[in-house]
């Protein structure tokens, strides 16, 4: 069933009780002089999994049953993370299904947290077929990284956090992948704001929502490396419901690239002093960029800050950063 604005706050009251926080929304004056209008950023990275998805993740995991026998999902890394959290705080094993693409430092943290990770091909979508079979063969409730209605319920209270901190809000920047994201702070700020903006983005390669809207259905694209990696994955063949409510909700998708990605975490870094994943810095990137229009009061969402610190250190000295087997060339902040 279709979340509605009933269900975000039915899921704020849930979560509360599950640590999850009500995260700060604070102005970013150097983005604001480059647009020329007020820009703010939702410091997500304060959850205690160091990013969003404590918020679906929990909501879900609040309304399990304490006698099954496990929680599973399929994720990238920070969806694991927080279902990995959110099943220790109910007291029930979790195992989580990543690719070969989920940096180390992710894999490390999921464990980290007490969880099973289980590493499975290359794709989300080879690492789903062993979720599924938890699933069907030994009893393991599934909390999907996005296609279910608690989770975008869940991941709607950050949209009613926005409005409450700033009535004002003009258009809201949102990292899409699967749309978990998108779709649940889409439909609780157009709900309480009918005429607010809000637009998706993505890395250019591999962004499988925007393949999706284009063609009206689930699509299969190719899962690629990227400095943007907690965006990578389909969005699942039976999709049933974020590409629906993104395809109603959200006014624009734009795509950035990994040099634009690259000098968005270092622009966070020493102008914002933020550490943030590339999925964080994806509305920076869109702004610096060039590729939004906007005007009025704008927030973008810092998603997660579970950065392979290796790369994030390179990134911001400028030096080259390896993606699979391509070299993207650095370029020192400033230069």
């Amino acid at each position: 069933m279709v979340p509605v604005l009933a269900d975000i706050f039915a899921a704020r009251r849930s979560t509360s009780g599950m640590a999850v926080l009500d995260t700060p929304l604070v102005p970013s004056p150097a983005l604001t002089d480059r647009l020329g209008s007020e820009v703010l950023l939702k410091l997500e990275i304060g959850q205690h999994t160091g990013a969003f998805k404590l918020r679906g993740a929990a909501n879900a995991a609040s309304r399990l049953p304490t006698d099954a026998p496990g929680v599973t999902c399929c994720s990238t890394g920070n969806h694991g993370r927080a279902v990995a959290y959110a099943a220790a705080r109910r007291g029930l094993k979790a195992i989580i299904c990543m690719s070969e693409l989920v940096p180390q430092a992710k894999i490390d943290g999921i464990r980290a947290l007490g969880a099973e990770a289980r590493i499975i091909g290359r794709s989300q979508d080879e690492a789903q077929i062993e979720a599924t079979r938890l699933v069907q063969e030994e009893g393991f409730a599934e909390i999907p990284p996005f296609d279910h209605a608690d989770v975008i319920s869940g991941q709607g209270t950050i949209g009613l956090e926005l409005l409450e901190q700033r009535p004002d809000l003009h258009t809201i920047l949102v990292p899409l992948s699967g749309g978990g994201l998108a779709a649940g702070i889409a439909l609780a700020a157009k709900a309480i704001r009918p005429n607010i903006r809000v637009i998706g983005i993505s890395m250019q390669n591999g962004a499988a929502m925007h393949a999706a809207l284009d063609a009206g259905k689930p699509v299969s694209v190719e899962e690629v490396p990227s400095l943007a990696d907690s965006l990578g994955g389909g969005i699942g063949t039976e999709n049933t419901l974020t590409l629906q409510l993104c395809r109603d909700l959200l006014d624009d998708v734009v795509l950035v690239s990994e040099s634009e990605i690259y000098h968005a975490m270092q622009f966070h870094y020493y102008e914002d002093r933020l550490v943030c994943e590339g999925a964080s810095a994806i509305g920076a990137a869109a702004i610096l960029s060039g590729k939004v229009n906007l005007s009025g009061p704008t927030a973008t969402i810092i998603t997660g800050r579970n950065v392979d610190m290796n790369v994030f250190t390179d990134i911001v000295s400028g030096c080259d950063v390896m993606l699979g087997n391509e070299v993207l060339k650095g370029q020192r902040y400033g230069a």
